[in-house]
């Protein structure tokens, strides 16, 4: 599975002869899914503009500014940590001899299926200053009171942990594609395992690592359960209160368009790393590569990834568990939230399906068809995932209540904004599915007489079909755990696992959003599952 976006226009350049002009079947939907992500950036355009004058006191405010410090550093430090956890990771599960290296495999990319949220209402729970190591100590050794986790270390260790496997997946598709003829080089030129690494592996996964520190670094801005349950000032929680707090809501538009700017910055200067290559040369079939003997190393190698999945898995599962308990033996009414896991899986498949249909035309015309706007319309699916969730929320709020009274408060609304955030996480996967694909088939097919429109239905998306499954299965993963979009848009009655956890959690009622929070955790497993079962990842032996 990659969720990396090859940078448009280097794909027809394989072929090297003449292609047709695109079809109008695949332009006119791929132009209105890009307009539909612009929506709510145009409609934030349109609600600023009518703001009053008390605006500007707002924008250059001390705490306009504080908030896009503690925004930034908080991105920047999240970033910094999840590469460092996920290259080492990446490398020793994939390329190793690691003691039980598949198994690593698996449970090192199971954070994933946490929301963050979770997570931050786990590690409070265990780590607070009053938490269950606390008192642990307090009987061992008489201590009253744990360091502060609340504030900057408390977001930045949960958006850490939670989120390091963005690019310990991006990492691992990079791996995947490395010639390791290049690596095989270096070696025969006499350098060791770990200068090979460093001199020849880890430059030509600076694209992947670039790609996946950049989900990662937009999640930490578009993050607003974690942060706000660890009460950390972000932007995202100030345009929320904003939203909640205030008649003139033309302000948290104001705001909502500097969070915007200031992802586009970070989405462009991500963009300027440089032209890449993201295919082999030649058309030799590629050689797998050779695992690395650890030696000595190879079980003290073990305490990183112990380490990881201890934080990112047992702890949390450990703290759901403790609080099933504590409310069982204290008369608790454990509700199954049945109603809540159906709306979850039926919303999130909706999800998955629209997504990708509407990311498959795009993905089409921007790998088979050159040109600068098929470029344009796969640069401009970023813009709604540069978007936290609570700005793509309160434009479609803003939107549906003006403008599409009918659509106000659906499930198709809902859907819809998931599809605008979570549209980038269905290209990347199908773009790559459509690199492996040679136009060659594409072309043989016109020659037996094809039209256009039945060589895309009979050839082009079965064979993308491994990349199709693979971005439902992301997508499905990501919508189970979505917060903001859905406390704000979803129908009256309409409640989610994830709403349900959030309720009960900042109630501080953890016994009641323990089965909730146990539920989503298996849900969104099963699409785990999935995307997993689409890396392929192979090796050889000396």
């Amino acid at each position: 599975m990659a969720v990396t976006l090859p940078r448009p226009g280097s794909i027809g350049r394989q072929a090297g002869a003449r292609r047709p002009a695109a079809p109008p079947f695949l332009w006119i939907p791929a132009v209105l899914v890009a307009g539909a992500v612009l929506l709510p950036v145009a409609y934030l355009i349109v609600r600023a503009a009518g703001a009053d004058e008390g605006v500007l006191p707002l924008l250059l405010s001390p705490r306009t500014f504080r908030l896009l410090l503690n925004t930034v550093l908080l991105g920047a430090a999240v970033a910094a940590t999840a590469v460092a956890l996920a290259v080492p990771l990446a490398w020793l599960t994939v390329r190793t001899d690691l003691p039980g290296a598949s198994l690593w495999r698996v449970l090192t990319v199971l954070p994933l299926v946490f929301p963050s949220y979770v997570g931050a209402f786990a590690l409070i729970t265990a780590l607070g200053p009053t938490g269950l190591l606390q008192v642990i100590l307090h009987r061992l050794w008489g201590l009253e009171r744990l360091p502060e986790l609340y504030g900057f270390p408390g977001a930045w260790l949960t958006l850490s942990l939670f989120t390091y496997p963005y690019v310990l997946l991006s990492v691992r598709a990079g791996l995947a594609g490395i010639d390791p003829a290049v690596e095989e080089a270096s070696r025969v030129l006499g350098r060791s395992p770990w200068a090979t690494f460093r001199r020849v592996t880890l430059p030509l996964l600076r694209p992947w690592i670039g790609a996946g520190g950049l989900l990662v670094v937009l999640y930490a801005f578009s993050d607003f359960g974690a942060v706000s349950m660890m009460r950390f000032d972000s932007f995202t929680t100030a345009i929320y209160l904003q939203y909640q707090g205030s008649f003139n809501r033309s302000y948290a538009a104001v705001l909502s368009l500097v969070l915007v700017a200031l992802t586009v910055l970070v989405v462009f200067l991500e963009g300027r790393r440089g032209r890449v290559r993201y295919h082999r040369v030649g058309s030799a079939t590629a050689r797998l590569p050779r695992r690395v003997r650890l030696g000595r190393w190879r079980w003290p190698a073990l305490a990183l990834p112990a380490a990881v999945v201890a934080a990112g898995v047992l702890l949390p599962v450990a703290v759901i568990a403790y609080w099933l308990v504590v409310g069982l033996r204290h008369g608790e009414t454990i509700l199954l939230s049945l109603p809540p896991l159906v709306n979850s899986l039926y919303a999130a498949l909706l999800a998955a399906l629209l997504t990708v249909a509407a990311a498959m035309p795009v993905a089409i015309l921007s790998v088979r068809f050159r040109g600068p706007l098929p470029a344009a319309l796969a640069r401009l699916s970023y813009a709604g995932y540069a978007l936290p969730g609570i700005v793509v929320a309160l434009a479609l709020v803003f939107f549906g209540a003006r403008y599409a009274a009918p659509l106000y408060q659906t499930l198709a609304l809902l859907v819809f904004a998931y599809m605008v955030l979570f549209l980038p996480q269905a290209l990347g996967p199908l773009r790559a599915a459509l690199l492996q694909v040679s136009p060659a088939q594409e072309e043989s097919a016109r020659t037996l007489g094809r039209t256009a429109r039945q060589v895309v239905w009979s050839v082009t998306i079965p064979l993308a079909r491994r990349g199709a499954v693979a971005a439902a299965g992301l997508v499905f993963l990501t919508t189970m755990k979505e917060l903001p979009a859905t406390l704000l848009l979803s129908p009256i009655g309409f409640e989610t696992l994830a709403m349900r956890v959030w309720s009960a959690a900042t109630e501080a009622l953890f016994a009641r959003a323990a089965v909730p929070a146990l539920l989503l955790v298996l849900a969104s497993s099963l699409s785990m599952g999935v995307l997993l079962s689409q890396e392929g990842l192979r090796w050889r032996d000396e």
